[in-house]
């Protein structure tokens, strides 16, 4: 027999082996070869888990379609890897509840060894090319939040006109996004690891433009050069915000350590260009 308490844990986790097992036989239609496969055979173990946890709960529980939904959206924007790496870091505290319930529910031993091995399989699953270019793409947001941030953030003291600033500002990070391209083709070139160092500037040159355009579009949208300031630091928080959560999923790091460390450096730089940009406008008199 189980208690009320336990029942209630368990119908939980019945709920969410359920929405599991449709998340991956969904996915699993959606891909070919070995990986379907495995897919398929998750599916499979998940559907096993759910009517081991109904035997002691003896209640039918229906799975969370939104979730379904959720992941199955997050594998088409975001990549199978990235849908994969949320959803195990769920079944994490599903582990821990296992751990302390299987003396009392001896196939939980089952369940524990399955999750361990779908962790393994799920570790080398996808070889998916965005995934492969994470550290290319990281590169170039970073060095465009960096140097676009204080660039902008300089010229907007000095010249203190929208127009000029977005003008400015876009031919500078147009030019440094090729730049950027070109260092890195040459550096993954230098790398006898590298697979492809045009991907791999390809993806350098994509973040670095994508990130140039979210930080100069407020001061084409408005005349007013510090309320364009102000917005393109809401853009940079949003953008550090967005590519923080997806390596910290991805590569399994701390969204906190990750996110304050970039939010630290992009906005130490453009602190310090406030600074330059008041001085090169009294040093040199600047009007425009």
């Amino acid at each position: 027999m189980i208690d009320n308490e336990l029942k209630k844990k368990l119908m939980a986790f019945q709920k969410n082996e359920i929405t599991e097992h449709h998340v991956y036989k969904h996915l699993s239609k959606r891909i070919k070869g070995k990986n379907a496969k495995i897919l398929e055979n998750i599916a499979k173990d998940e559907y096993k888990h759910y009517n081991i946890l109904k035997k002691y709960t003896e209640t039918e529980v229906s799975p969370n379609s939104f979730l379904v939904f959720w992941y199955v959206l997050l594998s088409y924007i975001f990549g199978l890897t990235f849908a994969l790496n949320a959803m195990e870091k769920g079944e994490e505290n599903a582990q821990k509840v296992y751990e302390e319930a299987k003396d009392v529910i001896p196939e939980f031993k089952e369940i524990i060894l399955d999750e361990n091995v779908h962790e393994k399989k799920l570790l080398g699953l996808i070889d998916e090319e965005k995934i492969q270019y994470v550290s290319s793409m990281v590169l170039g947001l970073n060095d465009a939040l960096v140097e676009l941030t204080g660039t902008l953030a300089g010229l907007t003291f000095a010249f203190q006109n929208s127009r000029l600033v977005a003008l400015s500002g876009l031919i500078t990070g147009i030019a440094a996004s090729f730049s950027m391209a070109a260092s890195e083709y040459l550096s993954q070139r230098a790398d006898k690891n590298s697979k492809n160092p045009l991907k791999a500037s390809i993806y350098t040159g994509i973040a670095y433009i994508f990130t140039v355009i979210l930080l100069v579009a407020p001061y084409f949208i408005f005349s007013n050069p510090m309320i364009s300031l102000i917005f393109t630091m809401i853009n940079a928080v949003i953008v550090i915000v967005f590519f923080s959560f997806f390596v910290s999923v991805v590569q399994e790091k701390t969204f906190k350590h990750y996110f304050f460390e970039m939010l630290f450096i992009s906005f130490g730089v453009m602190a310090l260009s406030f600074v330059i940009g008041l001085i090169a406008r009294a040093f040199f008199n600047i009007e425009v």
